[in-house]
């Protein structure tokens, strides 16, 4: 590098999306979501709820870059988030130190943030669970992060997969966590509403005795058979 970079820039002014918008989307299951952005959407299957139980959630992204082995990025990101939003940061999936623990959980949850999400690794398991935010992180390790910087909050990333810009809406549950681009949102909100119908009235089919469909039938018919 030329000259050393700042310890933290904070970009501001991004889009934010609508509150009804976001509500909308609460309560959406994951799987139907990727269904309804024709399979798309979802963060790397390593990025699970420290907390199962306490794994739905919804929220417009605010973002952050914290690089390896430094938490910056996460400081920087609690300082400006605001109620509701989801954290999401970017740690290059890196796997030898954590980026949260429950200090800094327990901190975004005093602040009515709705929920953490890191490609990186966690500690203080049992604490976490015990604030009740909602964290999704790639495991758990005991070793600490430094604080040296440098980091970026409010600009896009790209983690688990996905690229995510502030203010997109993000969706998690159980199953894990899906991107909805915000100028997307919309369409796959409707999108997301048939998708919907259709599991109900398949899932009222399998509960009446159903034990294939139109399309399995269609498939095993044209099947290759061998053999006797």
């Amino acid at each position: 590098m030329l000259d050393n970079p700042p310890l933290l820039t904070i970009h501001r002014g991004h889009r934010r999306p609508d509150a009804a918008l976001v509500e909308a989307f609460r309560g959406a299951q994951t799987s139907h979501l990727v269904d309804a952005m024709e399979g798309r959407g979802a963060l790397d299957h390593r990025i699970k709820p420290m907390d199962p139980d306490n794994a739905a959630f919804v929220g417009p992204a605010l973002t952050a870059l914290s690089y390896p082995a430094d938490v910056v990025g996460v400081y920087g990101a609690l300082a400006e988030a605001q109620p509701g939003d989801v954290v999401v940061i970017a740690n290059d999936a890196y796997t030898a130190t954590a980026v949260v623990g429950d200090i800094v959980a327990g901190m975004m949850k005093n602040k009515g943030i709705a929920a953490f999400v890191t490609d990186g690794l966690a500690r203080d398991r049992a604490g976490i669970v015990a604030t009740g935010l909602p964290l999704f992180a790639a495991g758990i390790i005991p070793a600490s992060p430094a604080a040296n910087g440098p980091a970026v909050v409010g600009a896009p990333v790209t983690l688990g997969g996905q690229h995510v810009r502030p203010g997109d809406i993000i969706v998690g549950d159980a199953d894990g966590v899906v991107v909805v681009p915000l100028d997307r949102a919309a369409a796959i909100l409707d999108r997301l509403r048939a998708v919907q119908a259709a599991e109900v009235t398949a899932i009222a089919r399998v509960e009446a005795g159903a034990t294939d469909t139109d399309r399995i039938r269609e498939i095993v018919a044209a099947a290759r058979i061998i053999g006797p």
